[in-house]
């Protein structure tokens, strides 16, 4: 008798027990009774009515995320690829809705970025598609929020994570930049040519500056110097025009004084005879005693003017 009821008993406990089943967290299982739908379940141990109720599906309330590959053309005839990320997820309260009116979430979405895209895109610059690709991706959230919502999802995020243009295009973009870079060097450089120039422009005026100085500060000195040999020569009895021929046949002597100590010299003086000095003192004192004369010359004329 016993063996008779055994295959009713286990069977009867393989009904029992499946009519319990679990729902994980943030996930929602949607129950049918005879293919009609019946109930939404959550997490947590549930319980169903066996061979009446079937578990028809469960959906997933995390967020997901969802990539898509676009390639477009911009407003300057360039090809370029767009990797668009899109964060989504089921509402709760919306599980039916996105369960039974939706088929294909992710085709449906998937065409809308294509739609979205393909509109902002060819209205941009390749260089705006970089600039502005968060304005892409708010356009794209908003076109999918108005459509997805009355489906049961809700959009998070839209991010316009990767720009590819075309290789040609890429190589020339780098060309570009490296055309630019190498014009601010050769800036950079001209500047500094210039900046050096103007320097050592400076330092030398500064250099001729001081060393006309220098002159100016030798002769000042040399000229006192020979003033005050004349005025000791005049303590002695020796007028002004003996004096100072005096004293350039001593510097003419002492000049040859020097040449003579130098072993290396190639220099020539000519004439270097003698009666050089003499000649040359005899042609000074004259050209004093002359410029003298003029210079009484003209005092007189100025009298006899104001006269």
């Amino acid at each position: 008798m016993n063996y008779v009821l055994f295959p009713f008993i286990f069977i009867g406990l393989i009904i029992l027990i499946s009519s319990f089943f679990i729902v994980k967290q943030q996930t929602a299982a949607i129950i049918e009774r005879f293919g009609r739908f019946q109930s939404i379940r959550h997490s947590g141990l549930q319980l169903k009515i066996p061979l009446v109720d079937r578990i028809a599906g469960r959906l997933s309330l995390k967020i997901q995320q969802l990539d898509v590959i676009i390639e477009t053309k911009t407003l300057d005839d360039v090809f370029v690829r767009l990797k668009v990320s899109v964060q989504y997820k089921v509402i709760r309260d919306k599980v039916y809705d996105a369960f039974y009116k939706l088929d294909y979430p992710h085709d449906q979405i998937t065409s809308y970025v294509f739609d979205v895209v393909r509109a902002e895109v060819p209205k941009m610059k390749l260089d705006d598609v970089f600039v502005r690709k968060d304005d892409i991706a708010i356009a794209v959230k908003a076109e999918l929020n108005d459509a997805m919502m009355e489906y049961g999802y809700d959009i998070i995020k839209t991010l316009v994570t990767d720009i590819d243009p075309d290789g040609q295009v890429k190589e020339a973009m780098n060309r570009i930049n490296a055309s630019e870079r190498e014009k601010i060097a050769a800036q950079f450089e001209g500047d500094a040519a210039r900046i050096l120039i103007v320097e050592k422009a400076k330092a030398e005026a500064e250099s001729k500056r001081l060393q006309g100085q220098g002159i100016a500060d030798q002769r000042r000195e040399i000229a006192r110097g020979l003033e005050e040999s004349v005025e000791v020569l005049n303590r002695v009895g020796i007028n002004s025009q003996e004096a100072s021929a005096l004293i350039v046949v001593t510097q003419h002597y002492d000049t040859l004084q020097s040449l003579g100590e130098e072993t290396n010299s190639n220099l020539i003086l000519l004439p270097n005879a003698p009666q050089a000095g003499s000649n040359m003192l005899n042609d000074m004192v004259a050209s004093f005693a002359a410029s003298n004369q003029i210079g009484e010359a003209m005092k007189q004329a100025k009298k006899k003017d104001a006269k």
